[in-house]
């Protein structure tokens, strides 16, 4: 959306906010806010579950979740420009913190809802894990056989390991005693921030392609002025934190009227869903064939274990419910793991990504779908 952006507003520098309101891309996104309200309000006065109807809401609510953050994104970027912040910096902060804004969204909602609901903090756990986990095999399987991947030593170094360790690290604060308190939240969100100011210190030893995600999401030689640029970092938000309500409302519906344990919605459907950014852009970024693409999906598994997760934990303490702990300790949290170490072995190996290695990582997300299709009729028992 945001290259199309750039090209919508070509003809004409500076454009306004009233340029911005009659913009096709305000109007898909205002048409659906208008579609999720209207779904939703038939949804109440039909009173009786129904499997279509909720599936057009999650689909329109992850859709709403998709274009506002986009709209968001694309407003702080703008503004950050006129505030005279280098592109360097706003790659790094920024885009790579705006593609995990909708596991940010989600799991602090539902964090929040768990004071009332302790399946909604099931429902966080597994949205976070499960992006991990099909961004690094199922996204990334699909990108690499799209197009095979050159990586860079000293980046696999850098970020792929501090990957596997904070999603390591986050696995052993909630196997510590089944939660994570606000302390340990705080302690993720910092070691996250110290991060990205280690990134920002050393930027000039970083190569370029390694620091912008992909270069189609840059304003391509105008913009829109500040009072555009305000409107879409509102609106954007606004948006993005109904669309977020309301896939964990409709995921929580869904899993009660199939009888499927929060933690895999969060792992599945809402996983998948919230990381349809990050493909986008790593698809894109694919045909630089230098490994931007994984640097994407990459930037956002340190972003998801640590900020996303870490800011839930503050807004609410995380404890994961009895019943839900068999099942993230011993398949959600093990195969997350194993996916991050088997994508890691495969960069390892040549410092390539060949089509056929792709395809094994999309496989590995299809065998856990299996186990939990097979758990979930008593095939397995944990």
């Amino acid at each position: 959306m945001s290259q199309t952006l750039a090209e919508s507003v070509s003809a004409k520098k500076d454009a306004g906010v009233m340029e911005l309101l009659h913009w096709n891309g305000m109007l898909l996104t205002g048409g659906l806010f208008v579609t999720l309200v209207v779904l939703e309000t038939f949804s109440h006065r039909a009173g009786e579950y129904a499997a279509w109807i909720s599936l057009l809401l999650l689909a329109a609510a992850i859709a709403l979740l998709i274009t506002s953050a986009d709209f968001f994104i694309e407003g702080a970027k703008g503004l950050a420009r006129r505030a005279g912040i280098a592109e360097v910096v706003i790659g790094l902060t920024i885009v790579s913190i705006g593609t995990s804004l909708p596991e940010i969204l989600v799991t602090s909602t539902a964090a929040y809802n768990g004071a009332n609901d302790p399946a909604m903090i099931d429902l966080a756990i597994g949205n976070i894990f499960g992006s991990v986990l099909v961004q690094i095999t199922l996204i990334l399987g699909i990108v690499v056989m799209v197009r095979p991947l050159e990586i860079r030593p000293d980046w696999l170094r850098r970020d792929g390991l501090l990957m596997l360790g904070a999603v390591v690290l986050l696995s052993l604060l909630l196997l510590w005693n089944n939660d994570l308190p606000r302390l340990e939240g705080g302690l993720l969100v910092v070691l996250y921030l110290s991060y990205i100011w280690w990134l920002l210190k050393n930027q000039d030893k970083i190569r370029t392609d390694e620091l912008e995600i992909v270069p189609e999401v840059k304003t391509q030689g105008r913009g829109w002025t500040s009072g555009a640029y305000t409107v879409m970092v509102i609106i954007g938000l606004m948006f993005a934190i109904y669309a977020a309500t309301q896939l964990v409302t409709i995921a929580s519906e869904i899993a009660i009227a199939m009888d499927v344990p929060p933690a895999v919605v969060g792992m599945t459907m809402s996983g998948l869903g919230t990381s349809l950014p990050e493909l986008t852009v790593a698809l894109m970024a694919s045909k630089r064939s230098q490994g931007v693409a994984v640097g994407t999906l990459i930037g956002s598994n340190i972003t998801d274990p640590m900020l996303s997760i870490g800011i839930a934990a503050m807004v609410s303490p995380l404890v994961i419910s009895s019943g839900s702990v068999p099942l993230i300790m011993k398949i959600i949290i093990p195969a997350t793991i194993i996916g991050v170490v088997a994508c890691l072995l495969f960069m390892w190996t040549g410092f390539k990504f060949n089509r056929w290695e792709g395809g094994v990582l999309a496989g590995l997300y299809l065998l856990f779908l299996l186990i939990l299709e097979m758990q979930r009729r008593g095939y397995l028992v944990i």
